[in-house]
């Protein structure tokens, strides 16, 4: 795909550090969101439905039993793993439910990483000093905060429930610790620009951060924001130019920072629109080769 050429990527990082890259074995831990749960509001995130992404959503599998039927989809491509806890909010929950089932995961001798993927303002001071407890033990810790914007109006018409100043104040309280923090944005979100991308790449830049995730708006059965696409609501991004926009935040980013995702996809039926974003490949191979003809990873900064 020759991705790695141009971006400083999640797999270079880990083939440096441990030799080989590693796969990140998805969980669900039946963990909701205070969106959700009538604790911020009902419903979620306008855009969500997290069984567009998860595996495993809706499994009554065990930790230990998702590990397993995650190494054997991906037998054969590494020997170690990164347990990631994606759906919903993985930090919403009593302490001790927290650290037993994070002590679940990271078990077996293979697991070597833990991602916790959550929402800027569910990550508590105990938290954060959990996870920094795991990082002393070797363990290679990254949370993910799912932030999509740094524009608040942007975060109130997706009813995201939180602002960017919570995002800033958990980013700072969490690389203080040394915890290295992955943020994650989406581009194509209802009455955001080019523009506004590159302002909150900006945003996200100055508070600090050690990677990113980059996602396009699309479109999944079972969101809010399904209705308003059916209802002809909502203009989508063009694979062109999602290609585009991801290049200029490519170039616009030190070197040093880590790129754990720069596009994303969903299956059909599931999967309303755009279509490009029904196949893995279309949107990997359009951005590389935007990155091979305007230049990789901090190439703006040079």
């Amino acid at each position: 795909m020759g991705l790695d050429k141009y971006v400083n990527t999640f797999g270079v990082a880990c083939k440096k550090q441990f030799g080989e890259k590693l796969k990140k074995l998805t969980i669900d831990a039946k963990f909701t969101c205070p969106n959700r749960d009538g604790t911020l509001g009902k419903g979620g995130c306008t855009y969500c439905n997290v069984a567009s992404f998860s595996y495993e959503h809706g499994t009554e599998l065990s930790i230990a039993d998702q590990l397993k039927q995650g190494r054997e989809r991906v037998a054969g491509r590494t020997s170690k793993y990164i347990a990631y806890f994606q759906a919903y909010t993985s930090t919403y929950d009593e302490y001790l439910v927290l650290k037993a089932k994070y002590d679940e995961a990271i078990r077996d001798s293979d697991i070597v990483g833990l991602c916790v993927g959550t929402r800027p303002d569910c990550v508590s001071d105990e938290v954060i000093e959990l996870l920094v407890s795991y990082q002393k033990q070797g363990i290679e810790v990254w949370l993910e905060l799912g932030l999509q914007s740094a524009n608040d109006k942007t975060l109130k018409k997706i009813n995201r429930g939180h602002s960017f100043d919570d995002y800033l104040d958990t980013v700072s309280r969490a690389r203080a610790k040394g915890l290295k923090v992955c943020t994650h944005l989406i581009m194509g979100l209802p009455g955001e620009s080019h523009q506004d991308y590159l302002n909150s790449l900006q945003s996200i830049l100055n508070a600090g951060v050690d990677g990113l995730k980059l996602h396009p708006l699309h479109i999944v059965e079972g969101s809010t924001m399904a209705k308003a696409w059916k209802s002809d609501r909502i203009k989508l991004l063009t694979l062109e130019e999602y290609a585009y926009s991801v290049g200029e935040l490519i170039r616009f980013t030190p070197k040093d920072i880590i790129f754990h995702r720069v596009t994303a996809y969903a299956k059909k039926p599931m999967l309303l629109a755009p279509d490009w974003c029904a196949h893995k490949w279309d949107g990997l191979v359009a951005i590389v080769n935007d990155l091979k003809a305007k230049g990789g990873q901090g190439s703006y900064l040079n």
